[in-house]
């Protein structure tokens, strides 16, 4: 396939000022970045979070009265999947101390450390055991592991300012701290970072960084972590339990109020079953599959923000939902992969941001709000973005990644960059010779339920624990923070959990009661809807379809 001949003819324009873009990088000048009043305007102009209507005060709940994206209200402000008339209580399928709900990275480091606490733990996934945001993760993770140019001390200050200072200061304190710790840990159980031939790691620069701590494994960094939580957690199935194919759809409370396990779909059987527990821990990931106004996601097919629902309805408050992140760098060509994510680690090795005249218009290193504004900038207003072939109205800008090989030595882009290498080379296109079209895709949920350090709630016996949570990263996340995220508070939540489990007396009996209480506020607010919550998977289907799509409209039980 490759690029159309319209496209390889503008490519031209890219070849022609590239040389000097690649001397001014080799000489150390950098394109300057921009000053703090100009990043406010920017955003402010620019990013879709700041577009009319993006937003929705919601109308129930704990945070009544909030702003979150109008994808986000639709889940909070619906009924519940489980008719709780119908639903028998005294069925219980499985029993456990510790039910972790999701199988990803945080899901599966949190189930982990509460079977290391003593505990049996069952992890339910909405579909196989590792099918997440993280291994779609690419560039590294974070860490101050090089202390005589670097400390928690910098990494601290470059995740609050990421987050325009709005973070939670004692949720990053603890993801900072426990950083070095976590990448021994990965490493004791087999994760294989890039490494010098003297065995000490690779670093790279992230965007908004002052130091290198991005610690990484080639372009594929989320899923070798996830190989290596999976492969631990299967090695230690004689306490760690896995249903597959088994999302959660609402949570269980005891009759003291302590949460005590979860209601379960079977998408196999279309049959819901009953797990009781200890304790809880919430690690569902994040919402793309919502498309918030649209936008392509990097996001797995079941990230439809189903933990954010449930623990809303189960009465905890949310934070930060009114950001979004949208990755700079989203491809856009050839349209198969529309939407797949391209990481900034490409920038950081030296990829400059180009317009369809060749020209530099932002420094590449940005915070990922200023990034994608400046993209969406340069192709709405400024109007220099490239036409993206066979989808009218659409535009996008290069991404120059041949500059690596130019600066680094030919090859690197292969070395550095294999899973990217190898993708666009299935579609003729050679990105150690040809630049990527680019524009941003929606890539994280900046925001989430309300947790503490120890990944507790306000809910006894609740835990969270990685994307579905809120604070750490304030308003905007930092590049290679989503991985340690999940790898800190996913650990941190199952010492908590298993804790808690193992402290803990006998289960009263259990109640939805919780369920009533929310369906009575919808109708005392006046909204009536057929929607239900959790979606558990997205609808890509035409409006007669999807009239008939059980995963957003029908509530109770197929069987």
């Amino acid at each position: 396939m490759g690029y159309t001949p319209e496209l390889l003819e503008l490519i031209k324009r890219v070849e022609k000022t590239r040389p000097q873009r690649v001397a001014r990088k080799k000489a150390g000048e950098e394109f300057p970045a921009l000053t703090l009043d100009e990043r406010k305007v920017r955003l402010e102009k620019y990013h879709p979070d700041y577009r009319d209507g993006a937003l929705r005060e919601l109308k129930v709940g704990p945070s009544k009265g909030y702003s979150v994206a109008q994808e986000i209200a639709d889940q909070f402000e619906a009924r519940s999947r489980i008719d709780p008339d119908r639903i028998d209580l005294n069925e219980v399928h499985y029993e456990t101390d510790v039910l972790v709900i999701g199988g990803g990275g945080a899901g599966t480091a949190a189930a982990l450390m509460a079977e290391e606490a003593g505990a049996r733990v069952i992890i339910a996934t909405k579909l196989r055991h590792g099918d997440a945001n993280t291994m779609m993760a690419e560039g590294g993770i974070q860490a101050a592991t090089k202390s005589w140019k670097d400390s928690p001390y910098f990494h601290y200050l470059d995740v609050m300012g990421g987050g325009h200072f709005e973070n939670d200061p004692l949720l990053v304190k603890t993801m900072v701290l426990e950083a070095p710790k976590v990448i021994g840990w990965l490493e004791d159980l087999g994760c294989m970072f890039n490494k010098r031939p003297d065995g000490k790691m690779f670093t790279l620069h992230g965007a908004g960084t002052c130091r290198k701590r991005m610690h990484y494994a080639g372009d594929m960094t989320g899923a070798e972590i996830m190989r290596t939580l999976r492969d631990e957690a299967r090695n230690r199935m004689k306490n760690i339990g896995v249903l597959e194919f088994a999302p959660a759809v609402e949570l269980l409370l005891d009759e003291k109020g302590s949460c005590s396990g979860a209601v379960l779909y079977n998408l196999e059987t279309e049959e819901y079953f009953l797990v009781k527990a200890k304790s809880v821990i919430m690690a569902t990931g994040g919402s793309g599959r919502l498309h918030m106004q649209n936008f392509m996601t990097t996001n797995h097919y079941g990230a439809t923000g189903d933990g954010l629902a449930m623990g809303y309805r189960l009465g905890i408050k949310v934070r930060f939902l009114h950001a979004t992140q949208y990755h700079p760098t989203g491809a856009v060509f050839p349209e198969q992969s529309e939407g797949l994510l391209i990481t900034e680690k490409v920038r950081g090795a030296g990829a400059n941001l180009v317009n369809i005249d060749g020209e530099q218009f932002v420094f590449e290193r940005e915070p990922r709000d200023i990034e994608s504004s400046s993209i969406i900038r340069e192709c709405e207003k400024v109007r220099k973005g490239i036409p993206v072939p066979g989808q009218k109205g659409k535009f996008g800008v290069w991404l120059d990644s041949p500059m690596i090989d130019l600066l680094e030595g030919a090859g690197t882009v292969e070395r550095e960059f294999p899973a990217k290498f190898i993708l666009f080379k299935r579609y003729g296109i050679d990105i150690s010779q040809l630049p990527m079209l680019i524009y941003p895709t929606l890539h994280y949920q900046n925001g989430g339920l309300e947790y503490k350090p120890d990944c507790s709630t306000e809910i006894p016996g609740f835990f969270v624990a990685g994307e579905v949570g809120g604070g750490v990263h304030g308003a905007n996340r930092l590049m290679g923070n989503s991985l340690l995220d999940i790898s800190v508070f996913g650990r941190l939540a199952g010492q908590s959990a298993g804790m808690f489990a193992k402290d803990r007396g006998d289960i009263g009996a259990l109640s939805v009661e919780h369920v009533r209480q929310y369906h009575r506020e919808l109708e005392t607010e006046g909204i009536k809807t057929d929607r239900v919550s959790p979606m558990i998977l997205p609808d890509y289907t035409t409006p007669e379809v999807k009239k008939r799509q059980w995963t957003t409209k029908y509530v109770g039980s197929l069987r």
